[in-house]
Parts: structure tokens; sequence; C-alpha cells
């Protein structure tokens, strides 16, 4: 039921031990005289060719060489200009007969203005004969709804103040076991199966190589070379430097200490500078007078307002009432339009004119009879009263048997009574521990391995 939470942290094992963490494995029957099937598949390697390789191409055996031969050069001949004079006469110069052009005349009639000498009135009827009337605005239609709040206190309970009983919260005792680690009285046992299955073995001496004696060669050094070979010592002439030479400008005349800033220079006398005090604040006396020189100065004047320039108009205003007649109203006369009536087909059945007699075949042939209900099967559901008391034993309370809650000892780091061997490719570490098993002849516990997976 384990359920190991750790992920594997190698791709490939290390090859100390293997994860013996199946069935399979552990119950599995070894036979040693058995050899597993030979395998038939050859084996993905190079196979060298032993034969020697021939340097013949099928290229190298089709082709035939060709002696080349060059191309013959065309010799250019001389260019000999001809004789005579050239005819420069075309069949477009002998058959075109010139034609005198004269220019196209327009067929735009003349621009004919028709103007008179009067001063032109810019002012149309509509503006001349229109009169404004005024307008009154129409009082709204809508009443005034004032809000008046309520002098009497709100005290209208709700549904959930009505049906709410406070109780009392009486929380579940838990169950649930404390985790805290149980620790071991016994002492720590500190043998392991390598202090115990340990054997000491004498180490062999170390191998040691010796060294071969250094003989000499009896045939002389070779120690000529090929620039000593080819080079022949031809005496010449170095190469002349074009960097000027180095003179040093100086004087044998002997330094007396005294420089030009020295002689020149006069030291003066520096004061330290005046720190100016600050005059303290004092206010004016007398009234502060407001009125500036453009208050005083300025003379207001009364300024009409600029007329605009616009044309007199030519008004010809009459006392007569405004006449609202156009040549539309009087030619067009409205004709009285009355909607077409829909044709629709005559019926053949002619409508009934008398009382409707709504009373059908149902109704007159009906026979009403009295219902009887069925009677319900349905036991009551009544509560009998009893006095014997209410028997709440179960299977599982009688036959119930507490056992110890065991913890499992990969939870822990490095669970108690177990020692640490070594962790496999997937990360599970192995614990081993020990069980006290006395022989008969010794009184000492034996220590028992045994694999815990973490």
């Amino acid at each position: 039921r384990h359920r190991c939470p750790h992920k594997p942290t190698r791709i490939y094992d290390n090859g100390q031990q293997p994860c013996l963490t199946t069935e399979y494995v552990e119950k599995y029957p070894k036979y040693s005289n058995i050899s597993p099937p030979r395998s038939l598949k050859p084996k993905q390697e190079y196979q060298v060719h032993r034969g020697k390789m021939e340097g013949i191409t099928t290229f190298k055996s089709d082709y035939l060489p060709y002696d080349i031969v060059k191309r013959p050069f065309r010799v250019q001949e001389e260019h000999k200009p001809k004789t005579g004079k050239i005819e420069l006469g075309t069949t477009y110069q002998k058959d075109y007969n010139a034609h005198k052009i004269q220019p196209v005349t327009l067929v735009r009639p003349v621009e004919r203005k028709h103007a008179t000498g009067g001063k032109l009135d810019t002012i149309p009827t509509y503006q001349d004969d229109y009169r404004s009337w005024e307008i009154q605005r129409r009082e709204t239609s809508k009443v005034e709804h004032i809000y008046h709040p309520p002098t009497v206190k709100f005290g209208n309970s709700t549904t959930f103040q009505d049906d709410f009983v406070p109780r009392e919260l009486n929380p579940r005792q838990s169950f649930k076991p404390p985790c805290v680690a149980k620790f071991s009285d016994v002492p720590f046992d500190s043998t392991t199966s390598h202090r115990t299955s340990y054997v000491a073995h004498q180490l062999e001496p170390k191998f040691v190589r010796s060294m071969e004696e250094y003989k000499p060669s009896n045939q002389p050094f070779e120690d000529l070379t090929t620039h000593r070979n080819d080079f022949k010592g031809i005496p010449g002439q170095l190469a002349k430097s074009c960097k000027p030479e180095n003179a040093k400008v100086g004087s044998n005349v002997h330094f007396n200490g005294v420089t030009e800033f020295q002689d020149r220079f006069q030291p003066w006398l520096v004061s330290l500078p005046e720190v100016r005090k600050t005059r303290k604040y004092v206010p004016p006396t007398g009234n502060m007078d407001f009125n500036s020189i453009s208050h005083l100065d300025y003379v207001k004047h009364e300024i009409s307002p600029a007329v605009p320039i616009r044309p007199v108009s030519n008004e010809r205003r009459t006392n007569a009432p405004f006449q609202g007649n156009t040549t539309t109203k009087e030619d067009f006369k409205a004709w009285g339009s009355c909607r077409q009536e829909i044709t629709k087909k005559q019926q053949e059945i002619p409508k009934p004119t008398g009382k409707f007699y709504d009373l059908t075949t149902f109704k007159s042939h009906y026979i009403p009879h009295q219902i009887v209900p069925v009677q319900s099967v349905k036991p009551v559901h009544a509560i009998v009263p009893n006095s014997a008391p209410f028997q709440d034993e179960t299977m599982y309370r009688t036959e119930y048997t507490p056992k110890k809650q065991e913890i499992c000892p990969a939870n822990y780091p490095s669970p108690p009574g177990y020692v640490y061997v070594n962790t496999d490719s997937h990360g599970h570490k192995f614990f081993r521990q020990f069980t006290p098993e006395f022989s008969e002849s010794n009184s000492k516990p034996i220590p028992k391995e045994v694999a815990v997976v973490s």
C-alpha cells in the first residue's frame, strides 16, 4: 500500500543494488545449468573488405582522350564604301500632296448679356412679407408628487427574525489520533552488517615497473638542416636606418635655480571679503494709497454698440391681413377617396338566422352516476409507544476489537530501529531492521536484515 512520493533522480543505475520491490524478483527460482538461447541476429559491425582496391572508375574505363584541334579563325574583310549618290526619295514623298490648313472656327454662339441699368433688390419676398408671431409657452400637465416622509418609526420584523431561534453551538469531539512520534525505550544498537561481517585482508605489495636502462645510439647525429644546406654566406651591407639622430639639446651653463615665474611673480596681500549685513525691515508709517495712475486718469466714455454694415431694406409694410392662399391651394382640389372593398366570393350556403341550439349528442345521451371513492389500503402512520429500551447494539460494536495504530516507518526521514543501507536509481532508500534473535550458544541478539523502502 506504500505510495512513493519520490521521483526518479537518475536516468541510469549505478550498479550498486537492484530495486527488489517486486514479488516476481523475490520468488523467482534461479536455474544454473540452463543457458539462454543464442541470438541469430547478425551483429551491427562494419565489415572491412580484405581485397586490394582498384583505382579504375567507370569514367576512366569509358573515357577515350581525343586530340584537341583549335577552331579556325575567320579573318574579317575590310570595308570598302560604294561610289555614287544615295537616292533618299520615298513613296510617301512622291504620292503625298500638301494642302493649306486653316484654323478651325468655333461653333459656339456669341454670348448675349441681358442686363438692365436698374439696382438689384436682394431682399426675398419671404423675408419681406413674413411676420413673426409671439408664441406662448404651454404649461405642463404633469401632476407633482411631493414626498412626505413617515413620522412613525418602522417596527415591522422580518421573517428571518420571527423564525430564527438562536441555538448554542456544540462542537463535535475529534477522534483523530495525535500526530506525535513515539520514541523507543530500547537503547540504540550501533552494530552493522559491515562491522560484523567484514574480514580484514592483508594487501598485496604494489607492482612497481622497473626503469629501462638508456642505451645511446652508435650512429653519429645528423644535424644538417635544409637551412644549413641551402644557405650560402654571401657578404652584404646592412640596411641604413632613416630614423633621425637623437641629438641632445642642452647647455653647459650652471643652473641658478631661478625661473621666469619666480622673477615676474609678485605676492600680493589678500584681504578677506567683507560680509554685507542685511538691513532690518522697517514698515512705512501712515495709510497706503491704493489708487494708481491709470485709475485716477481714466475717463469713462459712453460707447454705443457698433451698427452692423447691413444694406437698407426696402420694406413694404401694409396693414392688410396676411393672405395665405397659394397657387397650389387654389388649383389643387382634394378629392374624397373611399377604401375599396375586398372582393370576396359569395357563400353558397346561407348563414343561419335563428338561435344556436348547443345541445350535443354527449349531453343528450350522458347519464350521470354517483361516484364511490376507492378505499385506501395504506397503513395508518401511527406511532405505537413501547416501554422496552431500544436495542442499539450492532455486529460492528459487538465484534470490533480495537487495534494499535502503527505508523509507516517510511514517513520518518530516519526511521527509529532501522539503519540506512543505500539509495537506488529511483530514489528509494533502503534501511535494515534489527530483531532480537538469540542463538543457543550465545545470549546476544543477532541482527536480522529487513528492507524498508522510503
